[in-house]
């Protein structure tokens, strides 16, 4: 089981202390404001009240044998920047930040964070691919430029193979899955078709998830 500390509980780390939980990881909540403590006390495995900016009481709560650690904490600046830099004395094998700003996430890599996220950033971006491209469903950064998306199938490709699109080919982009509609008495849900085949022709309704850089997906069909 994963060991993750989550270091400021706003809106940002509540949720995702609570996400982590159940999707089976062990949580270790920290902050130093007693109500958001006693909010979260039953959601978590711990649940502690404390100035995360001193090396001793991030010990004394073994946070040296996390396997992650995120650092949630919002308008603080420098409370986020002295507890990233007490965490990473402490040897935790990956760091995550959050910042607000560029300014604060280039900091935040320069004193050896592993890795910074900006929510409110990545949020906006997402609405302008989405805005842009109305069949863009979801967006998950990854390193290097490259982004997997979840995307409505172009109506151009319905009825079409794989093999005949050539997507790695033609539009420089890789087929992950497919999530295809599926009924079951009355409901209607989701189910993955995971290794899609060169023979596999699309069908209306079809979720194709995709990885490409964000030059590649942004050529994508857009009707």
């Amino acid at each position: 089981m994963q060991r993750v500390a989550v270091i400021g509980l706003g809106r940002f780390g509540y949720r995702l202390a609570q996400a982590l939980t159940k999707l089976g990881a062990q949580v270790i909540a920290i902050d130093s404001a007693p109500e958001l403590i006693n909010q979260i006390k039953d959601e978590v495995d711990v649940a502690v009240r404390m100035d995360s900016t001193d090396s001793h009481a991030l010990r004394s709560q073994e946070i040296d044998k996390v396997d992650c650690c995120v650092i949630a904490i919002g308008e603080e600046f420098e409370n986020s920047l002295l507890t990233t830099t007490a965490v990473l004395k402490l040897g935790v094998p990956r760091v995550i930040c959050r910042a607000q700003t560029a300014m604060h996430a280039e900091i935040f890599k320069q004193i050896g964070a592993h890795e910074v996220v900006q929510p409110e950033s990545n949020l906006g971006e997402m609405l302008a691919r989405r805005l842009i491209n109305p069949r863009l469903r979801d967006v998950i950064p990854l390193a290097d430029g490259y982004s997997i998306v979840e995307v409505d199938v172009p109506e151009t490709w319905v009825g079409q193979t794989l093999r005949v699109l050539e997507l790695r080919t033609k539009h420089d982009v890789n087929l992950v899955a497919i999530k295809r509609p599926k009924t079951e008495g009355d409901r209607v849900h989701l189910g993955i078709v995971s290794v899609p085949r060169p023979d596999d022709a699309l069908q209306a309704g079809d979720i194709l998830m995709l990885i490409g850089t964000q030059d590649a997906i942004e050529r994508l069909p857009r009707t």
